[in-house]
Parts: structure tokens; C-alpha cells; sequence
């Protein structure tokens, strides 16, 4: 605490005594101490509850003194304040700077709409250092509500870039409003950072090879992808969920995970894994089961049996699963 503020609790304490000492002493045996502590106080407030007693000439002339000694005083303890919380504000920037230069192999987001919020929540459950940029205020604060690093401006500035860090970020998610930023940030990102990896977010299906070309390493339509997802899942409703896995540093590496029920595959029923020869008929492999009981196991035995009730966690690329899917029954 400041000494200019210490200044101005005493005097405020030093005003509310003597105020109350003043009303007490004018008022005579009718005022009681807590009432005299009373006026003082709703006068330096300046609520208008009203006298407590009735006040004579003196008493007035007291609350005129009390009133104008206390709106001078309240007026400096404001002022004070609104020092104290800008130094706050400034050393808490200052302090998020620091920490920010300090990153290395991080990840960065742009923009925090819907995309940019599931993305920072995976990354927070999985430990991983990140920041967020974005330029909402409203959307700076909720995000600084959660805990997560932000610098709050807009992301197709050089220096807003810059001061992320970039040099130093493992890869960045470039999820904002519209292709145009989207395209702008990607290729400023990527000539900043030629070996950062970036997924970037596109709108339109047509803006895709744009992407491409200006560094994005990964283009995700969420209407495109979303719909073939659901699609999928209609056609074939054994197949329960699906991931993707892309190296950072390989591109070329793109695994799927699925989870698929077996309910319908009869020749599956009681068949060891070996037996199964899913390994080697789809070239994929197990790597969980999930029983009716929810019970899971994790990288199965290859003498574990199947059963119809089943679900199976299954890894390969997208072609070999996909094949797989063909031969599930239809429901």
C-alpha cells in the first residue's frame, strides 16, 4: 500500500472520529455514541436517510464542515485509487509479457470463437503451454477468467504476432471469422516461422487450395468435415467416433482412430484376435475394446476374444478404415 493511501485511510478515520465526537458533544445527553457514529457516517455518504435527531444551528453547521471535508477527501481516496488499479492493470500486463517471452515449443490460437474454445480446452486438458489472440474485449475477459495466456489485439498484426512469440511456437491454430484473415494470418505466420505447423480454419470449400499455398500444413472445414461425419455415422451406425492423427512434423502421416461396434460381424463372435485377422486382412490394429460392461482394455492381447457386443478401437489410415467400414452390416 502506498503512503499517499495510508495518508487517506487516516484522514478518513481521523474525520469520522472527530465527526463523531462533534455530533455527540452538540447534540447533548440525547445522542447516544452509536448515533453520533451514525450521522457521521450517512453525512460523509451524502445518502439523505435523514437526521437522526433533530439538529440545532450548530449541529447544521457541523454537517456542512463534516459534507465538505469528506466530499474533498472521497474525491482524493477515488483518485488514489484509480491509481492504484492502473499500476495493477500495468504490472499485471508487464508480468504476462514476461511470461509470454519466456515461451518456447507452445501453441498459438487465434481468435476464440466456438473452434478456438474447444481447441483451448483440449490443449488445457492435455497440459500443454498455449496462448490465445484475440481481439473482443468481452472475449478477453472471459478468457482471462479461465486462466488461459491471451494478448488482446488483432492477429493479422505483424506485431501482435511477433509478440507471441512465433519464432519460438511448436504449431498455431488459425481459427478467425472469416478465409480472408484466416489466409492473411497463415501466410504471415508461415514466413515468420517456415517450419511452424498450421492448421488453419476455412469457410469455403473453394478457399482450401489457397490455404495450402500460403503455409497451412492442414485445412479443416468444420461444415465439410461435419457433415461427412454425420454421414458416416448415418449410413454406418456401428462406427461410434473417429479421430485423427497428423504428425506436426510429417504431414504425410495421417492416422485415423475409430471406434466401431461389432454388433452385426457374427464372425467375430469368440474369435481370439489373432483368429480375427483384422490385422491382417484391413492392415489395422486394436489398440482397445470397450465390453457392454464399459469395461475397457487398452492394447489387447492377441489371444483377448471378441464378442458382437463389443466396440473396438481401431487404428490405421484412412483408407484401410474405411475399407473396414464397407463390410459392416446395415441396421
Amino acid at each position: 500500500m502506498g503512503i499517499k493511501k495510508k495518508w487517506i485511510i487516516l484522514y478518513f478515520l481521523l474525520l469520522t472520529l472527530v465527526g463523531s465526537a462533534g455530533f455527540y458533544f452538540i447534540g447533548g445527553d440525547e445522542w447516544s455514541y452509536i448515533d453520533s457514529l451514525y450521522m457521521t457516517i450517512i453525512t460523509l455518504s451524502t445518502v439523505g436517510y435523514g437526521e437522526v435527531h433533530s439538529l440545532n444551528n450548530l449541529g447544521k453547521i457541523w454537517s456542512i464542515l463534516i459534507i465538505i471535508f469528506g466530499v474533498t477527501g472521497i474525491g482524493a481516496f477515488i483518485r488514489t485509487l484509480n491509481e492504484e488499479f492502473n499500476q495493477l492493470d500495468i504490472f499485471r500486463k508487464k508480468a504476462l509479457m514476461n511470461k509470454i517471452k519466456n515461451l518456447k515449443n507452445h501453441y498459438i490460437i487465434c481468435g476464440y470463437g466456438r473452434m478456438g474454445a474447444v481447441i483451448a480446452e483440449e490443449l488445457q486438458k492435455q497440459k500443454l503451454d498455449f496462448l490465445i489472440i484475440e481481439k473482443n474485449n468481452d472475449k478477453v475477459n472471459l478468457i482471462k477468467e479461465k486462466g488461459y495466456m491471451c494478448i488482446s489485439g488483432d492477429a493479422t498484426s505483424e506485431q501482435i504476432i511477433q509478440a507471441s512469440q512465433i519464432i519460438k511456437a511448436t504449431g498455431v491454430s488459425v481459427v478467425l471469422n472469416n478465409d480472408q484473415d484466416n489466409l492473411f494470418v497463415t501466410m504471415s505466420m508461415k514466413t515468420l516461422n517456415p517450419d511452424l505447423f498450421i492448421i488453419s480454419r476455412c469457410a469455403k470449400q473453394e478457399n482450401q487450395p489457397k490455404l495450402l499455398r500460403a503455409g497451412a500444413n492442414k485445412v479443416i472445414n468444420p461444415y465439410t468435415a461435419g457433415g461427412h461425419r454425420m454421414a458416416a455415422i448415418l449410413s454406418k451406425p456401428q462406427v461410434e467416433d473417429s479421430i485423427s492423427v497428423i504428425s506436426p512434423k510429417h504431414s504425410d502421416i495421417n492416422l485415423t482412430i475409430e471406434e466401431i461396434s461389432l454388433r452385426g460381424l457374427f464372425e467375430y463372435e469368440n474369435k481370439t484376435i489373432k483368429q480375427s485377422k483384422i490385422r491382417e486382412d484391413f492392415e489395422l490394429t486394436i489398440v482397445g475394446i470397450i465390453k457392454k460392461n464399459g469395461e475397457s482394455t487398452i492394447n489387447p492381447n492377441s489371444n483377448t476374444k471378441l464378442t458382437t457386443s463389443d466396440k473396438l478401437l481401431l487404428i490405421g489410415s484412412y483408407e484401410k478404415i474405411k475399407k473396414f467400414e464397407a463390410i459392416l452390416p446395415p441396421v
